[in-house]
C-alpha cells in the first residue's frame, strides 16, 4: 500500500471514529428508558420554575433522536445568598463557575460542549410578550449530542448538588431547546472540511515529492 493511499485511508479512519463518538445513533429515548430515569430521578426537581419537571418530561418523550442546542439567556444574581460548600461572600460569578465545574466535563465527555459563551452588550433589542426580560447579562449556547446524553447528566445526583450553586447565582434565566435546520459551527462539518484539506495538501506534496523521485 502507497503512503498517498495510507494517508486517505488513515484520514477516513480518524473521521469515522470521532463522528461515532460524536454522533449518537441510538435513535429515539425508548419508553424505558424514560421510565428509568423517572424513577431515579423520584423526588428531585430542576428549582425554579415547578413546570421544568414536565417540560422536561414533554421533551424526551418527542425525542427525534438528534443532536439539540440549549439556548440560555442568564441575568446573573446582585447578591447571592450563602451556600454551603461556596467560599464565604461567594459572588453570582463563584457560585456558577462552582456548577461548571461538574457540567464542563461532563458535557465534554459525553460529546457536548460549549457553542457560544459571551457577556450580554445591551439590553433586550427585540422584545414583545415578555415582561422582566428586558436586562440579562450572560448568554450561551451548549450543544447536546441527544436527549439521552441529557438525562444521563441529569441523571447523575451530583448534578442536582451543583445545580443549587446555578440556581442561588441566578436573578433569572430562560432554557429552551432547538434542533438546528442550519448549524455551520457542527464539528462533524469542520473536522471534516479541516482534514479534507489538509490530507490534500499532504497528498498533493506527496506527489510532488514523488515525481520529483522518479526518473525521467
Amino acid at each position: 500500500m502507497t503512503s498517498r493511499r495510507k494517508l486517505w485511508l488513515g484520514s477516513v479512519f480518524l473521521y469515522a471514529v470521532f463522528v461515532s463518538w460524536y454522533t449518537d445513533f441510538g435513535g429515539p429515548l425508548t419508553e424505558a428508558e424514560i421510565q428509568t430515569f423517572i424513577a431515579n430521578t423520584q423526588g428531585r426537581d430542576l428549582g425554579g420554575d415547578p413546570s421544568a419537571r414536565g417540560a422536561l418530561l414533554e421533551f424526551l418523550r418527542n425525542d427525534t433522536g438528534r443532536q439539540f442546542l440549549m439556548v440560555n439567556a442568564v441575568d446573573l444574581a446582585k447578591n447571592p445568598p450563602q451556600m454551603k460548600g461556596a467560599p464565604p461572600d461567594a459572588d453570582a460569578q463563584t457560585l456558577l463557575d462552582l456548577y461548571m465545574e461538574h457540567m464542563i466535563p461532563a458535557l465534554l465527555s459525553r460529546a457536548s460542549h460549549p457553542v457560544v459563551v459571551g457577556k450580554s452588550v445591551a439590553n433586550s433589542l427585540d422584545l414583545l410578550g415578555i415582561e422582566g426580560a428586558e436586562a440579562w447579562s450572560d448568554g450561551a449556547i451548549m450543544r447536546y449530542r441527544s436527549r439521552r446524553t441529557l438525562i444521563d447528566i441529569v441523571g447523575n445526583p451530583e448534578f442536582y448538588e451543583r445545580h443549587d450553586f446555578k440556581l442561588a447565582g441566578l436573578e433569572k434565566t430562560i432554557a429552551y431547546p432547538i434542533e438546528p435546520r442550519i448549524h455551520l459551527g457542527d464539528l462533524r462539518l469542520l473536522l471534516g472540511l479541516f482534514l479534507l484539506a489538509t490530507t490534500a495538501l499532504i497528498d498533493t506534496r506527496l506527489a510532488r515529492k514523488k515525481a520529483g523521485a522518479d526518473p525521467a
